[in-house]
Order: C-alpha cells, then sequence, then structure tokens
C-alpha cells in the first residue's frame, strides 16, 4: 500500500500538524519502505475532539446497528486480506504465510466474534428492584504494540466500538501502514466520522499525549510492563481508567506422565511462531529431571528446523537486545543447544532460533522478557518444585501444561497464577478472555470480558 501523510480524524485523512516523518523500515533487508506523519500533541488533540464530538451519536446507536457497521468492517478486512498480508510482513517481517494466517486472519475472526456479540449481549438487567444498565465509558486511547499490528488493533477498537464508545488509536511506530489499512477499512465499513481515529506518531510523544489527554475517559495499552506502569500511573493520579496488557514470561510445563516429543515440539513451535515476538510465548520449558536430557535433544533438533523458516525481529534494536540476552545467558552459565548469538545473515535483523539447556530459575534468561526466538529449559525435581518454578516471576500471563490426561494438567494448572493455560496443546479460542496476573497487566481481551472493559454500570431503583 502508499501510505497516507496525514492523520485519519473525523472520517477524513487530514494534514498533520508538524513536518516530521517516521521511516517505516523492512526488517528483513533494512530498506525504508514508506513513511509517515510523526504526530503531535495537536494531532492527539485534534482526534479526541473528533471522538469526543462523535460519543453521544454512537453511544445512543442501537446495538444492532452497532453490530452490523462491526460486521461491515470485519467484511472490509476479509477484502483487503492478501494487501493486510503483505503489508505486514513488509513492515514486521514474517513470513507471508503466517501473515495471511494469523496476521491477517485471526483479527477477522476476532472482528466477527464482535460483530456477533454486539448484536446478543444484553446491556441491561434486572436486580429485585433495580434495573442495571451497562453504558460505554466514553472515549478511549487504544496504544497498541508491533508484534501483531492488526490483532491487537482489532482486540481494542471491536469491543470498544461495539460497547459504543469513540476511540483514538496511536499505533507503534513500526507498523503504522497496516494501521492505515485498517482507517481504510472503517471509513469504507461506513463507521461514522468520529467514531475511530488514527494518529500515528512515536510512544513519547503522541502515546504519551493520548494517555494524559483529559478527554480521554479509558486507555488501553498493549506493550512492555515498563510503559504500562507509567500509563497506568498517569491514568492513575487523573482516577482513569486502565487496560493493560503487558508482558509475560510463560512456563511450558510438562508433567512426567507426558507425551514428551509432542510437548517439546509443540512448544518449541510456539516460541519460534512470530519469531519469538510474542508476549504469550512459552519460552521457559519445565522438565523433570528424568527426562531432562532426551528433552534437550529434541528441542534442539526442533530449533534447527526453524533456521531458514522465521523472520526477523522488528528492528536493529531488538535484534541487538535479544543477542544480547543471549550473550547473558551464556555469560550466567547456561549452555547453548541450538542458535546462538551471531547474526545468521548479513543483511535484516534475523536472530537464531536458540535454545538454552543448564539454565537455572534465577538466571536472567529464565526472568526476564526477551520477546525473540529464545527457549529455556529448565530442570524440575517435583510437581510443587516445577509449580514453585513456573509462579516464580513478577509476570503472570500465559502458560501451557501438558500430562496424560486432561484433568491431571488441568489439577496443575488451577494452581498456576496464570491469566490463560493451554492444556495438552489446546487451540486459539477468540472468545476466552486474554490476559494476566501480577505485572502481566489489568483487565481482560476478547470476548464478553473484553466487552465488559469498555463498559460502566449505571444502576436505577424503582
Amino acid at each position: 500500500m502508499k501510505a497516507h501523510d496525514g492523520m485519519y480524524i473525523g472520517g477524513a485523512w487530514r494534514p498533520a500538524a508538524g513536518t516530521d516523518t517516521i521511516e517505516v523500515v523492512n526488517p528483513a533487508d533494512e530498506q525504508v519502505i514508506d513513511r509517515v506523519p510523526a504526530g503531535t500533541a495537536q494531532d492527539v488533540d485534534a482526534a479526541v475532539r473528533a471522538a469526543r464530538d462523535a460519543f453521544p451519536a454512537w453511544s445512543t446507536t442501537p446495538p444492532a446497528e452497532r453490530a452490523a457497521l462491526i460486521g461491515a468492517l470485519r467484511d472490509q478486512l476479509v477484502a483487503r486480506k492478501d494487501e493486510i498480508a503483505e503489508t505486514v510482513t513488509a513492515e514486521l517481517g514474517s513470513p507471508l504465510p503466517f501473515s495471511q494466517m494469523v496476521h491477517a486472519g485471526v483479527p477477522i475472526l476476532v472482528a466477527g466474534s464482535y460483530a456477533d456479540l454486539a448484536a446478543t449481549y444484553s446491556f441491561e438487567e434486572k436486580i429485585g428492584n433495580s434495573t442495571v444498565y451497562l453504558e460505554p465509558v466514553g472515549v478511549v486511547g487504544a496504544i497498541t504494540p508491533w508484534n501483531y499490528p492488526l490483532h491487537q488493533i482489532v482486540n481494542k477498537v471491536a469491543p470498544a466500538l461495539a460497547a459504543g464508545c469513540t476511540v483514538v488509536l496511536k499505533p507503534a511506530e513500526d507498523t503504522p501502514l497496516t494501521a492505515q489499512l485498517f482507517a481504510e477499512a472503517a471509513h469504507e465499513a461506513g463507521i461514522p466520522a468520529g467514531v475511530f481515529n488514527l494518529v500515528t506518531g512515536l510512544g513519547p510523544v503522541a502515546g504519551q499525549a493520548l494517555a494524559e489527554h483529559e478527554g480521554v475517559d479509558l486507555v488501553s495499552f498493549t506493550g512492555s510492563t515498563a510503559v504500562g506502569k507509567q500509563i497506568g500511573a498517569t491514568a492513575g493520579a487523573a482516577v482513569k481508567r486502565v487496560a493493560l496488557e503487558l508482558g509475560g514470561k510463560s512456563a511450558n510445563v510438562i508433567l512426567p506422565s507426558a507425551d514428551l516429543a509432542k510437548a517439546v515440539n509443540v512448544g518449541v513451535a510456539n516460541v519460534m511462531s512470530n519469531s519469538g515476538q510474542t508476549c504469550s510465548a512459552w519460552t521457559r520449558m519445565l522438565v523433570d529431571s528424568a527426562r531432562y536430557d532426551e528433552a534437550v535433544e529434541l528441542a534442539a533438533a526442533a530449533a534447527a528446523k526453524y533456521g531458514s523458516r522465521i523472520g526477523p525481529v522488528v528492528n536493529a534494536k531488538q535484534q541487538a537486545r535479544v543477542r544480547g540476552y543471549i550473550e547473558k545467558g551464556v555469560e550466567e552459565g547456561a549452555r547453548v543447544v541450538a542458535g546462538g548469538a551471531e547474526a545468521p545473515h548479513e543483511q535484516g535483523y534475523f536472530v537464531q532460533p536458540t535454545v538454552f539447556a543448564d539454565v537455572t530459575p534465577e538466571m536472567t534468561i529464565a526472568q526476564e522478557e526477551i520477546f525473540g526466538p529464545v527457549v529455556s529449559i529448565i530442570r524440575y525435581e517435583d510437581e510443587d518444585d516445577a509449580l514453585r518454578i513456573a509462579n516464580g516471576t513478577v509476570y503472570g500471563l500465559a502458560g501451557a501444561v501438558w500430562a496424560a490426561d486432561d484433568a491431571e494438567a488441568v489439577a496443575f494448572a488451577r494452581r498456576m497464577d496464570t491469566g490463560q493455560v493451554d492444556i495438552n496443546g489446546g487451540s486459539f479460542n477468540p472468545q476466552a478472555p486474554f490476559g494476566g496476573y501480577k505485572q502481566s497487566g489489568v483487565g481482560r481481551e476478547l470476548g464478553p470480558h473484553g466487552l465488559t472493559e469498555y463498559l460502566q454500570t449505571k444502576s436505577l431503583q424503582f
């Protein structure tokens, strides 16, 4: 696609307030593919004012009409599926088949789920002598990351629109072209002017201005825990609602009765997808001592198969960060059994699929979010030891448990301090709530739980 040189505000593309731009770089070949405006506080203010002006009419639009428009938006995403996939591949570096199936395909499923939910959800209920109404919060400031550029946008915009909120979106500066495609789709779908607005820009400038703006009623942010803390503090000072989907350091717990080969191979595949740039990736593989050596061999062999199948990480800074973690792992005594810190290609921000053995729970690579294709295999002695290790980080976003039968895995999963756990390879459910415990965030996305984040409660007594 050809980038727009303005902001989508009030139902039209408008010139940016300033002249600064952001280069969009293809991480596979390091070439600049386009430029977009670097928004300022003035652009954010214009977008918030447009959203505020549109709120009264949109919030009182019947849910069935909102549902129909979200359905039309879903249809526009379907029509643009190939262009979306190609755009994500160009600015994120994801292999095209993965972009088609996941980066384009999953947001379409999620948008469709909210079209259905908006049409059927009960926005009022009777409790004794009271009628309770669930009403839209107001103007939503949505700040999204680059790792799943369209999915994260749809995760926020679709439920906000279903609830009757209006939205100002500030996408990640690495993947703004996908956000502009979404704005085009929203426009063609007939979303009323001002209901959805887009401001591209840098996080410390446009993102901060959006989080601080007094006209924003709720800030929905997905990204690092460090930035999430800042946004939470800013919102708290203004007594403003927040929804934060933050970092993770997920445990893939393989109990002694599990099919080891299946659990290891699926676990490695989970980490390698999207080049490890997934906050819910199972980067810590926990294996009992009796089968540890076998698991290490299986994981090394599995990772070696991904050498030419994964794309680059998003930018040079991220590449340096991931390689730095790999070097830190070696420095602290972990053993590289696949991959390593050396760059596999002279050009592009590639990182080798890497597996560490002899990792102890206190090591940096076992505690901090790496956000790259790196797996740490950790030995445990018994189930209590495994649970201690699984829960032994500040994070609690996602995880996996493998056992001979589901009941055994569920019993362990119920003891994990984790928001979402896959049982024996359970598949993705676009209607199941996603979000974390501890420093992995506040609130939930997807399905009815995701919708309620954008609603507030009013009760009338009779």
